[in-house]
């Protein structure tokens, strides 16, 4: 938005520089509340609301302009106006309230009701221009549910809630609603990381990953295919935004991929599987893992060890999908051009990637809290950005990305603003319980059916949603269930954590896929398919680490159970991505295909009498397989 806008009249040129210090105000609170000082948290929030809420009507307005609508008119502005006065007196109203709060006994009244219902007003049309009907939908419900569900049938029915009470609940409460909890996460640790990861993008430590991903998978035939996968990888675990994940590499990796030979939705499928992957890969993976940090209490650094084994396990997989394409079509390993290669310019912009990177953990091993060392790393970014001739030719790159960071930090501040609303209707109202009670008697006494359960719901709630969002919504109601399912508070967050992330490329919404699509010039709806069939592991895993909590090293890790179940997982993976292609070294018959698919599920049970022998017909079938093919006089 700050880059593209270039305002000709006088009016339009002094709501840009309104526009540019609300940015550079939202991004300095962020950089001295994480590394130099504390601020008041009311007015942190109050501060950060407010001027994300500039910024959001002026991206508003700008993606209007950008979809070819007709120009916003005098209606519009006074609309955009109305919101910004509502916005501003509703914000006023709860920090009057809160000092009230903190220096005598103070009830809200119906007049501080007012304010209350005008700011939920204004942040949820915010949300909706911004973020959707979806998530615009999941903020209403909690308002309407508040004011209207005593009149509702059975388990949604509660005892009823005044004006003052839904005030009180959604929009005066530090713990919960809008100004809660989540909130004062994204304030205080995320946003620092959001403007990391755009800063690291701006500064050309994206370019260079890609140098290196090709460099990497040179040697492989699926080539440009596994190099968008390692990158992506790299890349999404910095930006933690499936959708900017694929604009940032797929726009350079898709055409190379079909350039391969590979089809164009297979091309867009892997880019968009890989894309949503980069949020679960260490060290960063974006704001979920680090609002996951904080609502388990396990620590930001025991999150990226328990992550690494499972999102390694979702990469391999990925990795093979591509191997048995490329031997399907029959593509075979390629040289290196000359634009591939490595130049010494690349070498030394590797450290805008390693050295932010390796501050990051090296602050956390030495007791830094997690938004201190997110500010270390901006710093060492900043020190070492100008090592790139790009930066030193056009210096103002950083500052745009440092405001672009601060653009994209404001735009979630709306999305949690709705989520916050749900939190506040789901917990005054009790209604996360008694879906939790319900979920309780549909799957039995079955871990198995329980999981199974959590995951459809999963997918249902967090289907089209951005992840964070998605996490929280899936967290909020899925959480009390998952608390008595008898696994760990750490292995319920993470099993959820990933549908979150894998409702992205669960059709007939799957965000990254329709992202994706329009790269390669692909059918959005077949690509969804295929991205669904291509990150199936992602649906796997989670059941493997809640069945073997091992697998996240941090809990109940025995090494040589450890070892074992990872040999299984990798063989069940192979096994799995063979069968859904249809083809190994050779094509595959349909009871081999079948068989494959039983065999890989059937080597994950944890009853020893059940998975050796599924190994050991397993192993039988890749012997078959290479036998027949020698015999056939495929290599």
């Amino acid at each position: 938005m700050i880059e593209s806008s270039s305002p000709t009249s006088t009016p339009a040129k002094i709501i840009a520089g309104v526009v540019v210090l609300a940015s550079f105000a939202l991004g300095a609170i962020a950089l001295y509340s994480s590394g130099i000082g504390l601020i008041d948290p009311k007015l942190h929030r109050v501060a950060g609301f407010a001027l994300a809420m500039v910024i959001a009507i002026s991206v508003s307005r700008t993606r209007r302009a950008q979809k070819g609508l007709s120009p916003p008119s005098t209606l519009h502005d006074i609309i955009d106006l109305g919101l910004i006065v509502l916005g501003f007196w509703s914000l006023w109203s709860f920090y009057f309230v809160q000092n009230e709060m903190e220096t005598a006994l103070y009830d809200i009244s119906i007049k501080d009701a007012w304010p209350a219902l005008a700011g939920l007003l204004v942040f949820l049309e915010l949300c909706r221009r911004l973020w959707g009907l979806g998530l615009f939908c999941v903020g209403l419900f909690g308002v309407l549910y508040l004011l209207y569900g005593q009149n509702l049938p059975g388990i949604l029915e509660h005892t009823g809630f005044s004006l003052k009470e839904v005030a009180e609940a959604l929009w005066y409460n530090t713990n919960k609603g809008v100004f809660g909890a989540i909130t004062n996460i994204v304030l205080s640790t995320v946003f620092i990381f959001i403007i990391f990861g755009v800063l690291l993008e701006g500064t050309g430590a994206g370019d260079t990953l890609l140098k290196f991903a090709f460099l990497a998978t040179r040697r492989t035939r699926g080539g440009p295919a596994h190099a968008a996968i390692l990158a992506s990888s790299l890349f999404g675990t910095m930006s933690g935004s499936t959708v900017a994940n694929i604009v940032g590499t797929g726009t350079f990796t898709i055409p190379m991929i079909k350039k391969r030979g590979f089809t164009p939705t297979f091309a867009a499928g892997i880019e968009a599987t890989a894309s949503s992957g980069g949020q679960i890969m260490p060290p960063i993976m974006g704001a979920a893992a680090l609002v996951m940090a904080d609502l388990t209490g396990v620590g930001y650094l025991n999150i990226i060890v328990a992550a690494l084994v499972p999102a390694l396990f979702y990469y391999f997989s990925l990795f093979s999908a591509v191997t048995v394409e490329s031997r399907r079509q029959g593509i075979e390993i390629q040289p290196l051009t000359i634009d591939d290669k490595i130049t010494r310019i690349d070498a030394i912009n590797s450290v805008l990637f390693v050295g932010p990177i390796f501050t990051v953990i090296a602050s956390l091993l030495m007791g830094f809290s997690t938004s201190a060392a997110g500010f270390y790393a901006v710093v060492v970014l900043l020190v070492f950005s100008v090592i790139n001739p790009e930066v030193r030719n056009d210096p103002l790159k950083v500052w745009r990305s440092f405001l672009k960071g601060a653009e994209s930090g404001a735009t979630l501040l709306i999305a949690i603003a709705a989520i916050g609303i749900l939190v506040g209707s789901l917990d005054s109202t009790g209604l996360g319980l008694k879906l939790a009670n319900l979920i309780g008697e549909i799957r039995g006494e079955s871990l198995f059916s329980a999981l199974l359960v959590t995951m459809v719901g999963a997918l249902v709630l967090g289907m089209g949603m951005p992840t964070l969002p998605a996490y929280l919504i899936i967290v909020l109601v899925m959480g009390p269930a998952m608390q008595a399912l008898g696994v760990s508070m750490l292995t319920a967050h993470m099993f959820v954590f990933y549908y979150g992330v894998a409702s992205s490329l669960t059709p007939p919404v799957a965000i990254a896929a329709y992202a994706a699509a329009p790269i390669a010039g692909a059918n959005p709806l077949f690509t969804a398919f295929m991205s669904f069939r291509l990150g199936m592991a992602k649906f796997i895993i989670p059941f493997v680490f809640a069945f073997y909590p091992t697998i996240l090293i941090i809990e109940e890790f025995e090494a040589l159970a450890f070892i074992w179940i990872v040999v299984r997982t990798c063989f069940c993976i192979w096994l799995f991505s063979s069968a859904l292609s249809g083809f190994d070294r050779r094509a595959l018959s349909k009871w081999e295909i079948v068989v494959r698919f039983i065999v890989a599920f059937t080597m994950l049970a944890t009853d020893p009498i059940i998975h050796i022998p599924a190994i050991l017909i397993g192993i039988a079938l890749i012997v078959f397989d290479r036998k027949r093919a020698n015999a056939s006089g495929i290599k």
